[in-house]
């Protein structure tokens, strides 16, 4: 694990440094996004975060390619050369979004190009990890592949809506995630429990976190589609590499894994995202729109309209993602029945905070308090410069 968590930090380190380079580059080029109806920021924020994202994920692959621990996985195949492609790929197109702003299908064309290339490369879903069956078509494999590729893009796309929102969710469902595939590795290969999957998630999850200070409400610099796009194919990537590559059967007993797990986890990490997503498509489609019309009715646009406070809405989605992922991920070290027992019990919790009156006022009150301790909240110019407002001000029209 030491390996993993020091790809973490490098990741890390290289996406904090190379975040305020991206905003003033974004600021240079006019990648700023403007104030519209839709948006909760109040000032044009630049965009071009995702590059920087981009930067810390392929710090830690090809830091990761020089460490002997893991030269198993670099060697047996070429699919973390793929991953890198296929990110870079969609950070490219999500750039020129930033820039020029492209229509959706050439956006979606772009996604599903960079999810051919992972295919070609290796990252295929060739297995199913219910009774150790195969698809047994490459068809089939590879238009599979690419669903799951092109959703998840698309799923933390669309809850990219809030500062902090999508690099929380997806640092939290990565850690689960990171944690689930190394335990599971171990126990499926005691003599190298080197994995793809837990490396992805270990840089993409160091990607979030150097990224996270910049993004924070208020946000300095957004992720932009360049940044959301590459995340979710990070995820993707990692999700099929162990739903493909690992057979439960041949894990210990002790754990007590569901066969169904390695499908169970990715989408438990990714239920807020599929859930808004799922909500826009119906939405949008029963009004007889394109399902790739923007709209305010996003499930961090319901929060804020409930009374939550920006960032206590994003606390709040925080939450329901830890719940979800950790829940799920938890059946590695304890019994099934354990592991249920502390779903219903984090439901319960997150339900009780998000929907409670009294409840979101105290919590809200409290993560204010702790934000406007932490630092001094800044309002960002178009032209950069940062102008010191009045915390309490902020916190009183936070709810």
């Amino acid at each position: 694990m030491k390996v993993y968590l020091t790809l973490l930090v490098v990741s890390a380190l290289v996406t904090y440094v190379a975040t305020p380079a991206m905003r003033h580059l974004a600021i240079r080029l006019g990648a700023v996004t403007a104030v519209r109806a839709r948006d909760v920021h109040v000032v044009p924020t630049a965009r071009l975060g995702g590059v920087a994202i981009f930067l810390g994920l392929a710090a830690g692959l090809l830091l990761a390619s020089t460490i002997p621990f893991l030269s198993g996985v670099f060697e047996v195949s070429n699919s973390a050369w793929a991953v890198m492609a296929g990110a870079g790929l969609v950070c490219a197109v999500g750039v020129v979004d930033d820039v020029w702003d492209l229509d959706w299908m050439a956006k979606l064309a772009g996604q599903i190009l960079a999810a051919l290339l992972m295919a070609w490369g290796g990252v295929q879903l060739v297995a199913l990890p219910i009774g150790g069956r195969t698809i047994g078509d490459s068809y089939l494999s590879l238009i599979a592949t690419v669903v799951i590729v092109v959703v998840a893009i698309n799923a933390v796309n669309f809850v990219d809506g809030l500062d902090g929102l999508a690099a929380g969710l997806v640092a939290i469902g990565g850690v689960a995630f990171m944690v689930y595939t190394y335990a599971l590795a171990r126990d499926a290969s005691p003599g190298d429990y080197s994995s793809l999957a837990t490396l992805l998630a270990a840089v993409m999850v160091g990607a979030c976190l150097g990224f996270l200070p910049h993004n924070v409400h208020p946000a300095r610099i957004f992720m932009g589609d360049s940044g959301s796009m590459v995340l979710g194919l990070a995820f993707a990537a990692a999700s099929i590499t162990v739903t493909g590559q690992i057979d439960p059967e041949v894990v210990s007993q002790r754990a007590q894994i569901p066969a169904f797990l390695p499908i169970l986890l990715p989408l438990a990490v990714v239920a807020i995202p599929l859930l808004d997503m799922g909500l826009a498509f119906l939405r949008r489609l029963g009004k007889g729109q394109s399902p790739f019309q923007p709209d305010t009715h996003h499930l961090h646009h319901r929060l804020l309209r409930f009374g939550h406070s920006h960032r206590w809405a994003v606390a709040v989605l925080w939450l329901w993602t830890f719940v979800f992922s950790f829940s799920a991920a938890s059946v590695v070290v304890v019994r099934l029945r354990y592991a249920a027992l502390m779903l219903a019990i984090g439901l319960v919790t997150a339900a009780a905070i998000t929907f409670s009156p009294g409840l979101r006022r105290f919590f809200g009150r409290a993560w204010r308090r702790m934000g406007a301790a932490a630092a001094p909240v800044r309002k960002i110019t178009p032209e950069g410069r940062h102008q010191e407002q009045d915390t309490e001000r902020e916190a009183q029209r936070g709810g």
